[in-house]
């Protein structure tokens, strides 16, 4: 827990108390060099850390793209919710239709007339990216591709997927199916945060059903050990795209590269974006929720006369790699805080800033509920106060 100690001083709302916390010890400070980006060979890309959503690296994020089979990560989103829900099980078995085996592209080899566990499927759709697959899931769940791909786009819209819009839930070229590079990264990190389970079969590399055994087309599940997902994508109008989470040392970064030339192409890109978010920075818990921040802070017209400032969840901030001893951080409160309290008020906020960027904006809560003091205690908090106004105390 860092120490601190307190400042008076004025800010922009009258009577509030600065409480400045030093993130490291005191001594000379080590200038943290960051070079520039790499150069990406792609229309669009983006790297975030998984746990903060962080965005340390970006070009062209909010362009809207055809993102090609990168569409089945909403597929299999939605289609984990169903199962989370318990509106259907892995082991349900869905009906196989002439318009799912028609599917062309990348197929899982599924026939017509049969049934298909929803399991099986789900491999089909994220390990062999198979058209076929990912249709007879859209038609178990919605009764039809259009209406799934409904669902979809309302499901885009709770992530703040913002300039997305789905027409089918294959990525099929369609006219109108579009997102950015941003918007899948946001979608990334929901499939990982949501559904941890779900997501590991992103990291499986091979599936085999009908007698035909395919591999998983994201070549960094080979190439680097910390890569576990997430999804290729290709056609002729999107170009060669992949969305790519890897975990280091407990740092989990995506990255997205929308258009690049080639296969090899979207993964040597990936990997530089990876290579220097793991290289210059790092991500950090500061903080656990219920850890005092602030303690002894004066309340007036309560049965006690102090209680403690907590956060209120775990805090983790994404920074420069070795600039933690560098972080500032500010605690504002009101100068004068009346009772009652409750547990659950939020009477300050923290700030923590490296150099002139602003890492986080979090409102801080009260420890212990204070309850309202007797008639008298309260007439002698208004003396007291009074005193303070006249007197400047």
């Amino acid at each position: 827990m860092p120490g601190v100690r307190q400042v008076m001083g004025s800010v922009a709302r009258p009577l509030i108390v600065l409480v400045m916390v030093t993130m490291g010890v005191a001594g000379a400070r080590a200038e943290i060099l960051i070079p520039a980006p790499p150069q990406i060979a792609a229309k669009s890309w983006i790297l975030i850390d998984a746990q903060t959503g962080k965005i340390l690296v970006e070009q062209n994020a909010d362009e809207p793209l055809p993102p090609a089979s990168l569409t089945k990560m909403m597929t299999s989103y939605v289609v984990a919710g169903e199962v989370k829900s318990g509106k259907i099980s892995k082991a349900d078995k869905a009906p196989i239709s002439v318009t799912a085996w028609r599917m062309g592209g990348s197929k899982m080899f599924v026939r017509e007339g049969t049934e298909v566990s929803v399991g099986d499927l789900l491999r089909g759709v994220i390990i062999q990216s198979g058209n076929d697959a990912t249709v007879a899931l859209a038609e178990h769940v919605a009764g039809s591709e259009s209406a799934f791909a409904d669902v979809m786009n309302q499901q885009a819209t709770l992530l703040g997927m913002t300039n997305s819009y789905f027409v089918n839930a294959t990525g099929w070229p369609a006219e109108g199916h579009l997102t950015t590079a941003r918007d899948l990264s946001l979608l990334a990190r929901a499939l990982i945060r949501d559904y941890p389970e779900h997501y590991r079969l992103y990291a499986e590399k091979y599936f085999e059903y009908n007698g035909i055994k395919q591999p998983n087309r994201n070549r960094l599940l080979w190439r680097d050990n910390s890569v576990d997902g997430i999804k290729t994508g290709h056609t002729e109008e999107a170009g060669y795209c992949l969305v790519t989470s890897a975990e280091r040392n407990g740092m989990r970064l995506i990255s997205v590269v929308m258009g690049t030339e080639s296969e090899e192409a979207r993964a040597r890109e990936s990997q530089k974006l990876l290579s220097y978010g793991f290289r210059y920075y790092e991500t950090n818990k500061l903080y656990s929720a219920g850890d005092v921040i602030q303690s002894g802070n004066r309340v007036w017209f309560g049965e006690r006369d102090n209680f403690d400032l907590v956060v209120g969840r775990d805090v983790y901030l994404t920074y420069p790699r070795g600039a933690r001893d560098q972080l500032k951080a500010e605690v504002h409160i009101d100068e004068i805080i009346r009772a009652p309290l409750m547990a659950t008020d939020d009477v300050g906020q923290l700030t923590i800033a490296y150099r002139d960027e602003q890492l986080l904006d979090m409102p801080l809560r009260v420890a212990q509920p204070v309850a309202e003091a007797g008639f008298f205690a309260r007439i002698w908090d208004h003396l007291l106060l009074l005193i303070k106004g006249l007197f400047g105390g």
